[in-house]
């Protein structure tokens, strides 16, 4: 088998939180474009709907909609029950779901703190020991879980310690489940993304004024596309990963180089 062929993930399925919009769509585009057949979960169901029939009229996969909130575990069983009947079984998952709140840490609320660390840790630990219960029972799988460059540094100037927090928890997670499911054939990696132009980004009044601070910061001068994160979620997801696990892909545009 040539590495295109290797690349593509004809007749593997899998699901993508947070794939509504931003990241997650582009991610659960790229995998329909190469082949698999996803499920869109998201807590914006409406949303989720529109973008599962935008994918599936583009690539002629089949592309369903599921609600989940994954920080609430009967769901997240729910929903990777879901995925396993109406797709045919589950062979890979991008655990993409999550959000920022930005607070200098005096005034953030306790209930603000563990809003983030629900939805960006647990939620990811609750969705990959779902998906990896699965897969440790039916031949293997590959888990994709989205960390942050801020994981790995202390973004400025906006204060967001507690998404800083969750995201090096996320890489600590990645690779502790890689261990774990080693020898037992579920691979376990995240992605590290800098800033990223999705339309939540860029249109929010909060976030729009730092853009030109952030690109007066980064090595290329702009922000990264969702689409540059397709092609290293492909990768992860397909047979071509097969020895690649416990790894972070940062895709910062040298953000953290300095």
């Amino acid at each position: 088998m040539g590495i295109i062929e290797k690349m593509r993930l004809d007749g593997k399925k899998g699901f993508v939180t947070g794939a509504a919009r931003g990241i997650g769509k582009c991610t659960a585009s790229g995998f329909a474009e190469a082949g698999a057949d996803v499920a869109i979960v998201d807590l914006d169901y409406d949303e989720a709907v529109k973008t599962a029939a935008e994918i599936a009229e583009a690539t002629g996969r089949k592309v369903i909609a599921l609600k989940c909130d994954c920080t609430d575990k009967a769901q997240v069983e729910a929903m990777v029950k879901a995925v396993v009947e109406e797709l045919g079984g589950l062979d890979f998952c991008h655990n993409n779901a999550g959000i920022c709140i930005n607070a200098p840490a005096e005034e953030m609320t306790y209930e603000q703190w563990m809003k983030v660390i629900n939805i960006n840790l647990n939620g990811v630990f609750l969705t990959d020991v779902e998906a990896g219960k699965y897969m440790l029972t039916h031949g293997g799988g590959s888990i994709i879980n989205t960390a942050s460059m801020s994981a790995h540094i202390v973004n400025v100037p906006q204060p967001q310690c507690a998404y800083n927090a969750s995201k090096a928890a996320v890489i600590q997670l990645t690779k502790s489940l890689a261990i774990e499911w080693a020898k037992r054939g579920v691979r376990v990696n995240s992605i590290s993304p800098g800033y990223i132009g999705t339309d939540l980004v860029l249109n929010s009044p909060s976030l729009v004024p730092l853009i030109e601070k952030w690109n007066a910061m980064a090595p290329m001068g702009r922000l990264g596309k969702p689409e540059e994160l397709e092609s290293i979620c492909v990768y992860l997801a397909g047979d071509s990963s097969s020895f690649t696990t416990g790894s972070d892909f940062i895709v910062d545009g040298a953000f953290t180089c300095f």
